[in-house]
């Protein structure tokens, strides 16, 4: 995801810098860099965990309480995704 994907995506859901952030569980200032995609003068990429939590807001997902699967998945179930 780069910087400027990320800023779409929070202007699409319609947040403000500050709602983003309390979504996301980061400080507002994580916001500010991951839109501008540097801090302090040097490259910063947004880790993959906060990409996949942008992806989840997208799709709806305020909320998440994990479930186990009764059997892990197979190798290729998790290739397929």
């Amino acid at each position: 995801m780069t910087s400027g994907e990320f800023k779409k995506l929070r202007k699409f859901l319609k947040l403000s810098q500050k709602e983003m952030a309390e979504a996301l569980g980061l400080k507002r200032r994580m916001i500010q860099y991951y839109e501008k995609g540097e801090r302090d003068g040097e490259s910063l990429d947004i880790p993959k965990a906060v990409e996949l939590a942008c992806y989840a807001l997208a799709a709806g997902v305020r909320e998440y309480t994990f479930i186990a699967p009764k059997s892990p998945p197979k190798r290729a179930e998790i290739s397929a995704l």
